[in-house]
């Protein structure tokens, strides 16, 4: 394939961009808005979605697009082979289809995803170590014709890319196994803290174990506070009153 010296030009742009957002210390999003924003230079599509690998699913979950799909980013999901998204995804081979694109046999159409009405598709794996961890998705409205060029250069966008998302979403499952961790430590923290305050109020006032966590719940929903706010300050009272007591006896 020849090509002319205005198309070097462009590649050499493409690549030059692709390269800075590599080596950036953008958050995902932010690289994902890249990647839209660089496919859709390219392809002068009309739509433009990115779907990344759920790694405790392994579906294919939409989580970037030129058109806004508030409601449907992080949602809309699709198994590997489902699709031509799940297909790509399979095969790690691009599929390009310049018209009628929902009457390919693979095609699964989601009412929420206007692209999905539009003539021509082209989807490419984002790919990493051998693994697709994503599917870019080029939607134009009428028929469109996708050179070698267009798909190789698209392509090599999902390929250098690669890497980098998925650092950046081991950062992100990191940063969500931490907060799930931080959480359940919080959690505990707290059954410990009111098993202390319900045992304190049984003795205090000759209660059941049932008995002494529903006044602390109906208090906590009375008073509009945690009930950890309240087993402390229970806790601290029964400690206060210990204290003055010690002291009147000393």
């Amino acid at each position: 394939m020849v090509i002319d010296d205005m198309g070097l030009e462009h590649n050499a742009a493409v690549l030059h961009r692709v390269s800075g957002i590599v080596s950036s210390e953008l958050s995902l999003d932010e690289m994902l808005g890249e990647i839209v924003g660089l496919t859709s230079q390219v392809s002068g599509c009309d739509a433009c979605l990115v779907y990344l690998v759920e790694t405790d699913t392994g579906e294919f979950v939409l989580r970037a697009s030129q058109v806004p799909h508030a409601a449907d980013l992080g949602n809309l999901r699709m198994k590997v082979g489902e699709g031509v998204t799940g297909w790509v995804a399979e095969h790690q081979s691009p599929v390009a289809l310049s018209s009628k694109a929902a009457a390919d046999p693979r095609f699964k159409i989601f009412p929420a995803l206007i692209e999905d009405t539009y003539e021509a598709f082209l989807s490419v794996p984002l790919v990493t170590k051998g693994k697709a961890i994503g599917v870019i998705n080029v939607h134009h409205r009428a028929k469109h014709e996708h050179t070698p060029e267009e798909i190789s250069t698209i392509s090599f966008i999902g390929e250098q890319m690669g890497s980098a998302i998925a650092k950046s979403l081991l950062e992100e499952e990191n940063a969500r196994l931490t907060e799930e961790t931080a959480d359940m430590k919080r959690q505990l923290e707290t059954r410990k803290v009111v098993e202390r305050a319900k045992g304190i109020l049984q003795k205090r006032h000759n209660l059941t174990e049932e008995e002494a966590y529903l006044r602390m719940r109906n208090e906590s929903r009375r008073l509009r506070r945690p009930m950890k706010d309240l087993a402390d300050a229970i806790i601290l009272s029964e400690e206060l009153n210990r204290k003055d007591g010690g002291e009147a006896g000393a």
